[in-house]
């Protein structure tokens, strides 16, 4: 029983009304964007809802961290439209499958700590580029289709879902003020819901999407040959999908331990994950990642514990299976309003209170990732774009600071006491700091400050030591950590170097 406890993360009291509420909420949010993803990848309209179910349930329960929301999500399946048009949706839950093995693997060699080295930047622009997405999304709700062509609305069903939406967000912005024991997003979906169906009104709902009724996900093995020539057609597909799905979801997990002031678990995120795509290839699923929208519903509605997440994937269920009717009747101007204030709440707005205590280089990185998220909806350039781009711009600033105290001692020997690392960046202010013609005949470089990083570092060395060859004199290095010492005797093949053994200096190993 106790390890079960930890399985879930059982550690601490938990609110059940407050997780309960806040997994209705949450499933009341997935259900509409799942089924949006799943209509316009061609896919059925179940496979969203089964994904969500799946994806949910399993990650809840698995996964890196108590609070985090998982379902069908955009970012992954934008990846399967193109393999969905040419080899057909067998193909594409055989692709969904094999990302999952590739994202256990990522789990199992404990790769995703990685993502802890995205800067706070790229996170900045990561998140407000995002918030900016979801809000541009809910104007896809103010169209209408007339004759096959989409059109915006106007008139009078124009007037009564902006109403219906600010009304949704009026609630939600307000309702905290009288009590916190409900979610906000809740009341405001049974308010608006209560208002249309009692009153008649005529808008868009749920069932205007697609039918979401249908029964348990069917398990199923993909009816494609197997054979290489269709893992060269799905591999590439399902890398990318593991790459976007761990990146997406791993940032949402580091963005959930910022806001919790908690620390998640990376490496068990990414083996929950991928089992959950496993089995969504084997049932009938899409497939998905962690999604920040729903993740911030869930954690603004005072959600954070595991329960949260189980509810809100059985719910989806229960609605595919018994609650389709009803469900279809929620207006979607009410699932819009939530929305636009989880877009509200997901901006970073202490990036603006911040912004003239930052480098110039930070603002920038951050801009860039937010205009890149925007404008081609790929998280993971945006994300490996801004990284880039930061670790330039540390290797320049790292660079700019190596330098040089020179002096010669009583017995005529040059010294130059080296500050700030060796490496590719900083090897041509390095070399620009020696006189090889003016200096003496006996040299020492002290690196006690210092180290020699990479192999650019070891090759300006030997370079230096030949400019000092060719004039007659000799170079000495002193005071090399161990790892410096290590790269100069794996480099012993192309670079002789003099090194002179201090037994007063203690190198670390």
């Amino acid at each position: 029983m106790k390890a079960l406890l930890n399985l879930f993360d059982f550690k601490s009291k938990i609110d059940y009304k407050v997780e309960i509420l806040a997994g209705i909420t949450v499933a009341m949010t997935m259900m509409p964007e799942s089924l949006s993803f799943a209509i316009l990848a061609g896919f059925p309209p179940l496979t969203g809802l089964y994904a969500a179910f799946i994806m949910g349930l399993v990650t809840s329960i698995l996964g890196g961290r108590p609070g985090l929301i998982s379902g069908g999500a955009g970012a992954t399946v934008v990846v399967l439209i193109a393999l969905m048009q040419t080899q057909g949706i067998e193909y594409v839950f055989a692709a969904v499958a094999l990302a999952g093995v590739v994202q256990i693997l990522v789990g199992v060699f404990k790769l995703g700590k990685f993502i802890r080295l995205v800067p706070q930047p790229v996170m900045y622009g990561f998140v407000n580029g995002l918030a900016v997405i979801i809000f541009m999304a809910q104007f896809e709700q103010f169209k209408t289709v007339v004759n096959g062509n989409e059109v915006w609305l106007t008139g009078a069903p124009l007037l009564i879902m902006a109403g219906l939406v600010a009304l949704t967000i009026a609630i939600v912005f307000v309702f905290p003020k009288i009590t916190k024991a409900v979610p906000p997003s809740l009341v405001a979906i049974i308010v608006v819901f209560l208002i249309v169906w009692g009153f008649g009104i005529d808008t868009k709902t749920v069932s205007d999407i697609a039918s979401i009724s249908g029964g348990f996900p069917p398990f199923h093995i993909p009816n494609i040959p197997f054979n290489f020539q269709t893992l060269e057609i799905i591999a590439p597909y399902a890398f990318v999908m593991a790459g976007v799905g761990l990146t997406e979801g791993l940032l949402t997990l580091n963005l959930v331990d910022e806001m919790t002031a908690t620390r998640g678990n990376s490496n068990r995120e990414c083996l929950a994950q991928g089992t959950a795509n496993i089995l969504n290839g084997f049932f009938t699923g899409m497939g998905g990642c962690p999604m920040i929208a729903q993740t911030l519903v869930n954690l603004s509605a005072g959600a954070r514990a595991r329960l949260s997440g189980i509810v809100a994937s059985l719910t989806i269920l229960a609605i595919i299976l018994f609650g389709a009717p009803v469900i279809g009747l929620v207006p979607m101007a009410a699932l819009t309003g939530v929305m636009i204030m989880v877009a509200v709440g997901t901006f970073e707005w202490i990036s603006f209170r911040i912004v003239n205590k930052m480098p110039k280089q930070d603002i920038f990185v951050g801009i860039l990732v937010a205009v890149i998220t925007i404008w081609l909806h790929n998280l993971v350039l945006a994300v490996l774009i801004g990284v880039i781009i930061s670790a330039l711009v540390f290797a320049w600033e790292s660079a700019k600071r190596i330098r040089a105290r020179k002096y010669i001692d009583e017995n005529g020997v040059k010294h130059y006491e080296i500050f700030g690392p060796l490496f590719f960046a900083s090897v041509a202010n390095f070399t620009d700091k020696f006189d090889p013609i003016n200096d003496p005949n006996e040299v020492i470089i002290d690196f006690k400050e210092s180290k020699v990083a990479d192999m650019s570092g070891i090759d300006a060395l030997n370079k230096l030591t030949q400019r000092y060859k060719n004039t007659g004199k000799k170079l000495h290095l002193k005071h090399l950590s161990a790892d410096c010492l290590q790269l100069l005797e794996n480099a012993s093949d192309v670079i002789d170097i003099n090194i002179i053994e201090d037994p007063t200096y203690k190198v670390l190993r």
